[in-house]
């Protein structure tokens, strides 16, 4: 019999988790609640609010489900993981203690102090008084950020007092982010290339999937306003004592941090780093899948994705682990579980979104989809809906993602671009230079 899968979320990385469950030579019964248009195609979608934790419960007994992998932030942060644990069910993602890292900013710079990993110097404000005054002392730029989650939007990188200004204002004194900015931290600005690593481990055992990069500004050359991701790709070629370092000084130090502090973690955890002239410094945390990093790093999964978040959530990934043998000769030796990806294709994910994000935009315009869709390209769906006349339409600031492969990065995003130059809706931009900084 097959294994039946829930899937918690709607979006984007909903929708790539779906496609690689349903990859699995075990066939298994997929759900996915809410899901969205693209998950329809592989899953059964369910009508379930995601944050009423005793209603997932009630669907999972009824329909006997084996695996629940959470893909969202917030039901994490508010302890879904928690609820399903203490119903005995398997559950791919951290409880509210380990989704903490993510939930609390603040919280996740003290767990990088105790373990000894560099990060940016901060301090942390609840009052717009003392952030201004504390402004007039720091050097420009200056990174501000809400201490809750934010969807991604609650960062600022602020080259001029004003607007850092208008920035801490809009968390503290409007609540522009609800209660996600009702604190946050101004931090020392860090240069360099940005680096995304997904770890997935069972608290004890760890993986670490290809290195990926995100584009978060808007405009082309990293400029614009943050926002929840543009585009990314993978592999990211680095130099070798790179990996070396990258799992001695952040990956080893933040997971036995967590031991150390009793705090169970059952999935996986984004590190978000900035490859800075001393070295690797960790940015952020995520307790869940990147999005759109997820896009283009689980289909360079060379082994069964959903054997792999199963023994993860039993707590056997060693054992998993221990049936991958490396058949590639360019795989890192220093970068644990290397051997359950492919480092000799590249993906590439091109975000098409709609006019106006990550401001306001308007949403049901109707999708046009490419036919031509095939092995080494397909669409996510992101921002998706189905209208009453029964057309997809658009639904979110980002709305869909074009996603491309190839043996190079080059052809990859060709094929990524050219995939998205096929897909119509008004008001619909895109970035144009995805993936042109494709090593170190």
């Amino acid at each position: 019999m097959s294994r039946k899968v829930l899937v918690i979320g709607s979006g984007g990385r909903e929708h790539a988790i779906v496609r690689q469950l349903a990859l699995s030579e075990q066939e298994p019964s997929i759900f996915c609640a809410p899901g969205n248009p693209g998950t329809s195609k592989l899953a059964t979608n369910v009508d379930l609010d995601i944050m009423a934790s005793e209603a997932v419960v009630e669907f999972c007994k009824t329909n006997q489900i084996d695996l629940v992998i959470i893909g969202p932030e917030d039901p994490l942060i508010a302890g879904l993981a928690d609820r399903l644990h203490k119903a005995d069910f398997n559950v791919f993602g951290p409880g509210a203690m380990g989704a903490r890292l993510e939930g609390d900013k603040e919280f996740s710079k003290e767990v990088l102090a105790s373990a000894g990993v560099p990060t940016a110097r901060y301090q942390a404000f609840s009052s717009s008084h003392a952030a201004l005054k504390h402004l007039d002392t720091v050097s420009l730029p200056v990174v501000i950020k809400a201490c809750g989650a934010a969807q991604g939007k609650g960062v600022a990188v602020c080259s001029n007092r004003n607007e850092a200004e208008e920035f801490i204002r809009a968390c503290l004194d409007d609540q522009q982010f609800g209660v996600a900015g009702l604190r946050i931290l101004m931090e020392e600005c860090l240069f360099g290339p940005e680096l995304s690593i997904l770890i997935v481990t069972d608290g004890q055992d760890y993986c670490l999937l290809v290195p990926s990069r995100d584009h978060k500004r808007i405009g082309e050359g990293n400029t614009g306003p943050n926002t929840g991701g543009m585009g990314a790709f993978a592999p990211v070629k680095l130099a070798p004592s790179m990996y070396t370092e990258i799992d001695s000084r952040i990956v080893l130090p933040v997971l036995a941090e967590l031991r150390r502090r009793d705090i169970p973690y059952r999935g996986v955890l984004y590190v978000g780093l900035m490859l800075t002239e001393s070295g690797p410094q960790v940015l952020e945390f995520n307790c869940r899948f990147g999005d759109p990093e997820t896009q283009v790093v689980l289909p360079l999964l060379r082994t069964d994705f959903l054997e792999m978040c199963y023994q993860t959530a039993i707590g056997k990934l060693g054992d998993f682990l221990q049936g991958i043998h490396e058949v590639e000769d360019v795989v890192p030796l220093d970068w644990p579980g290397a051997g359950a990806s492919s480092w000799m294709r590249q993906a590439v994910v091109v975000v098409g979104a709609s006019d106006g994000y990550p401001g306001q935009y308007i949403k049901g315009r109707p999708i046009d989809l490419p036919k031509e869709l095939g092995d080494d390209r397909w669409v996510i769906h992101a921002g998706t809906a189905v209208s009453e006349d029964g057309a997809v339409v658009t639904n979110g600031g980002r709305v869909l993602g074009a996603v491309g492969t190839g043996m190079t990065l080059e052809l990859a995003k060709d094929v990524a671009y050219n995939l998205l130059e096929k897909t119509h809706f008004e008001g619909l931009i895109y970035r144009r230079d995805i993936g042109e900084s494709g090593g170190m």
